[in-house]
């Protein structure tokens, strides 16, 4: 199958039941955008940096994986449409961030997008992203009978606006235990126990709108949030620079973790 390729979003179509979504890997910030930002927004410090480059083991192993191109600071692929907080109570960036996670104002003053600009910015990057994620999971279902969805994320090391201290290495979410069965997020945790890399589930992190959304266990669509440290992978300040002594050490891991999600995720289904 042919790679899709549009302003919004790539997408690798794979052969497996598993489709790993990068919704905050994109960097590009289209000019009408940049004018009106403020050089805080440039750095794109928020950016998952590389995830691409650290999946890439998953193109040969079959997976389907869908990217975002556009910035997050132009709009968050990853909060509901109607821009309410996935976690009430706590500091997080919605729908269209107007500062960045450390509280940096993203826009010059008077330049935030106002609501009709917001409608517009769904439109025209949000609905094509969820489109495609949709229709793909569609497209594995029907051919596999179940799915997994891997939200795939990472997150500086320490963020003291958003929580104490030093984040796990792996924070895996599963909306406290409703986007997937409970075997299946177990087998994933046990890998990441073995491996010596500090892990939590459904800690800071329980899962963004995908994972909420998407995740539908009874219809055998299960998903699993990885927000992993970029301190495993890459330098966590500008340049960003991607680390791959460090990231040969994160990979094995990583494709254990799927291996074993897909094996009890083709047990459920044999039984």
């Amino acid at each position: 199958m042919k790679t899709i390729t549009t302003a919004t979003y790539k997408l690798n179509p794979g052969t497996l039941p598993l489709l790993i979504s990068m919704p905050h890997v994109g960097t590009e910030l289209p000019p009408e955008f940049a004018r009106q930002m403020s050089p805080s927004a440039a750095v794109k410090q928020d950016t998952d940096w590389h995830l691409d480059l650290l999946y890439g083991f998953a193109c040969s192993m079959g997976a389907s994986i869908l990217q975002a191109r556009v910035s997050r600071y132009v709009i968050d692929l990853n909060r509901p449409p109607s821009g309410e907080s996935l976690y009430p109570g706590q500091i997080t960036t919605g729908l269209c961030p107007l500062e960045t996670f450390h509280g940096e104002p993203l826009y010059l003053p008077g330049s935030e997008p106002d609501s009709t600009e917001r409608e517009r910015r769904l439109r025209t990057y949000w609905k094509p992203y969820h489109d495609a994620l949709q229709q793909e999971l569609v497209r594995i279902k029907t051919a596999h009978g179940s799915v997994l969805l891997w939200d795939a994320h990472s997150i500086t090391s320490v963020l003291p606006r958003l929580f104490e201290g030093q984040l796990p290495d792996l924070n895996l979410g599963t909306n406290s235990g409703q986007s997937c069965t409970a075997k299946l997020i177990d087998h994933v945790a046990a890998v990441a126990e073995r491996s010596g890399f500090s892990h939590v589930v459904n800690g800071r992190f329980k899962g963004g709108y995908i994972t909420r959304h998407y995740g539908q266990p009874d219809q055998n669509v299960h998903a699993i949030q990885l927000e992993m440290s970029q301190a495993l992978y890459m330098t966590e300040d500008a340049p960003f620079s991607y680390l791959e002594r460090r990231a040969a050490k994160v990979q094995p891991l990583l494709q254990a973790m799927l291996q074993a999600a897909l094996e009890q995720l083709q047990n459920r289904s044999s039984t």
